[in-house]
């Protein structure tokens, strides 16, 4: 199949439809079963859902590297998921780049910083996922697959994307295709909403025991109470790709600690999964 989809490339709507056509209904099942945010959604959602993947299997050139071959379930797993945020949206806010690559698990990212007194520092850092503007998406498969927790780098790598469609990563993805949603509230709710849980995070971090290293896994007890990964204090542009993470992950404590933030979400993701799951559990 993977020939296929390469020989059907492209975003016009024949090759759409061709990629669609190749994607067997057991595979389909198979990637639906194995990323739990997936089974809350209804039937209709499960077949738009499967266009947008064959949007992004036809418009997307996926390469392995770091020795990775990449085959038919890989590429579906990290189409499926890209395409849950876009499933609404116009599909358009993912043009603009080409390339997917991917590792079988961690990469190395060359870093540079600038400190106070002017001197540049050079480094080396572990990854799992970049998302670079105007350039390719480079994620790590292992990373990448079934979780069952809310942290998900297809999507958090997908939402810089979202966010980058605007020419800089600022917490803020394009709106012109939301006329209900007024820029400056999404900022103001923005910048609430990442004090509240800079906020948030400093009550946890002053709870954790001295003899508990904030880094280690023994303050995960501590960390397990927030609403959201630490990660997303980092600044706005972290704050909404973690945020939509969790979004179609783990919504019910964003909702609840952040409403208007939740809220906002909805309106732009144009989904609520966190009413998704509760019908669900209803039926």
């Amino acid at each position: 199949m993977v020939l296929d989809w390469i020989r059907a490339r492209g975003a016009r709507p024949r090759a759409v439809a061709a990629v669609q056509a190749r994607i067997s209904d057991a595979l389909w099942t198979q990637t639906m079963a194995s990323y739990p945010f997936f089974a809350a959604m209804r039937p209709e959602e499960h077949e738009a859902l499967r266009a947008r993947s064959a949007w992004v299997l036809a418009s997307k050139t996926f390469n392995g590297a770091g020795g990775l071959v990449l085959d038919d379930t890989i590429q579906l797993a990290i189409a499926a998921q890209a395409a849950l945020p876009i499933l609404n949206l116009n599909p358009s806010l993912y043009d603009g780049w080409e390339e997917i690559i991917v590792y079988p698990s961690g990469f190395l990212v060359p870093r540079s910083h600038q400190d106070e007194a002017g001197v540049v520092h050079e480094f080396v850092e572990s990854a799992s996922g970049e998302a670079w503007e105007g350039g390719p998406l480079v994620l790590s498969w292992e990373d990448a697959r079934a979780q069952a927790s809310a942290y998900n780098v297809v999507i958090h790598e997908f939402a810089h994307k979202l966010d980058l469609n605007t020419g800089e990563a600022t917490g803020m993805p394009a709106l012109h295709h939301h006329k209900e949603i007024d820029p400056r509230r999404w900022l103001r709710v923005l910048d609430d909403s990442l004090a509240r849980f800079r906020a948030a995070l400093d009550s946890v971090e002053a709870a954790i025991p001295s003899t508990v290293d904030p880094d280690s896994d023994a303050a995960d007890e501590w960390y397990h109470r927030l609403p959201l990964d630490p990660y997303a204090a980092t600044d706005e542009a972290e704050f909404f790709a973690v945020s939509s993470e969790h979004f179609f992950a783990d919504p019910a404590p964003m909702a609840e600690a952040l409403p208007a933030w939740f809220a906002l979400l909805c309106a732009y993701y144009r989904q609520d999964p966190l009413t998704r799951i509760m019908a669900r559990l209803a039926g």
